[in-house]
C-alpha cells in the first residue's frame, strides 16, 4: 500500500498521506513517496493545483519515533541526515513547485507536520485540527522549516509561545494570527478545499508560479540556508540527554524529565 495517496481531477492533483492507523506518522518512505509525487505533479500538463491532506483523522503526526534513527557511522543519531533525505526534499518541493499548493488540514499536525502544513501557499483548516510544533517535548528545535516560516507569519514573540510552550494551535487561532488561510466546518472542509483548489486551477498558473518566487526570492535569510541551520541544530541536539530523555517519555507514554543536560 502506497503511503501517498494519489488522485487527478479537474486539473488538482490531490495527494493524502496514507498511513491512517499511525495517524500519517512520517517515514523515510513517506518523503521518497511524496517528493516523486510532486515530481509527477510537476510534470503533468493536466495539474494545475496540488492539494495535501491526510487520510483518516489525522493530517500528519510527525515523524514516526517507532521506527528509530538512522546512525552515523560512531552510533549516534543521524537527525541531520535524516533531515536532509527525508524532510528538506518535501518542503523545498512544496515551496519551489511552480503550481499553487493548498495543505488541507483535516486533524491535528504535529511536529514536521505542522511544518509541512505550513509549507502550503494556502493552509485551510478543519475547525477540530490543532498545529503543534511538538519538538520541544523531545528537546529539539523546530526543523523541516518550522523556524523559517512560523516567525514570518505571526512574529517572533508569538513564534516563540508556539515553539518553546509547545501546545497545539487551535484553527481559530492559527487562522487569528495569521497561520492558516480560513477555518472550516470539519464535514466542509473536502468541498472548501475543492472549491479553492478550482479556483485555482482555472487561473494563471504562470503568474501564481511567478509570485511563489518572487516571494521565495525576497526571504532573507533563504529557506534553504534555514533548513541546512535546522539540521545542524536538531543534530547536535540528539546527543543530549534531554533527547534521549524525551524520546523514551514518549515511547514509554509518560512525562519527560528534562535536566538541561
Amino acid at each position: 500500500m502506497s503511503t501517498i495517496k494519489t488522485e487527478v481531477r479537474d486539473g488538482v492533483c490531490w495527494l493524502r498521506l496514507n498511513r491512517p492507523e499511525r495517524r500519517n506518522a512520517w517515514t523515510a518512505e513517506c518523503g521518497a513517496a511524496m517528493t516523486e509525487a510532486l515530481l509527477r505533479a510537476e510534470a503533468d500538463p493536466e495539474t494545475r493545483c496540488v492539494v495535501v491532506t491526510g487520510e483518516g483523522g489525522a493530517f500528519c503526526a510527525g515523524v514516526d519515533l517507532r521506527d528509530g534513527f538512522e546512525r552515523t557511522p560512531d552510533g549516534a543519531p543521524d537527525l541531520k541526515g535524516m533531515h536532509r533525505r527525508h524532510f528538506v526534499p518535501t518542503i523545498l518541493g512544496l515551496r519551489t513547485l511552480p503550481l499553487p499548493v493548498i495543505t488541507a488540514v483535516n486533524g491535528p499536525a504535529v511536529g514536521f507536520g505542522a511544518s509541512l502544513a505550513m509549507a502550503g501557499d494556502f493552509l485551510v483548516m478543519a475547525e477540530s485540527a490543532t498545529l503543534r510544533l511538538a519538538f520541544v517535548s523531545l528537546g529539539l528545535n523546530p526543523d523541516s522549516g518550522g523556524t523559517h516560516l512560523l516567525p514570518r507569519a505571526v512574529g517572533r514573540q508569538r513564534a516563540t509561545e508556539i515553539a518553546m510552550l509547545g501546545e497545539p494551535v487551535t484553527a481559530a487561532k492559527a487562522v487569528d494570527w495569521g497561520i492558516a488561510h480560513r477555518a472550516v466546518p470539519d464535514a466542509c472542509l473536502e468541498d472548501a478545499v475543492a472549491e479553492l483548489a478550482g479556483r485555482l486551477a482555472a487561473g494563471p498558473t504562470k503568474a501564481y508560479a511567478a509570485i511563489k518566487r518572487a516571494f521565495n526570492s525576497g526571504e532573507h535569510p533563504s529557506l534553504t540556508e534555514q533548513l541546512e541551520l535546522e539540521g545542524e541544530l536538531v543534530h547536535a541536539l540528539a546527543t543530549t540527554a534531554d533527547f534521549q530523555e524525551g524520546v523514551g517519555a514518549f515511547l514509554e507514554r509518560r512525562p519527560a524529565r528534562f535536566t538541561g543536560a
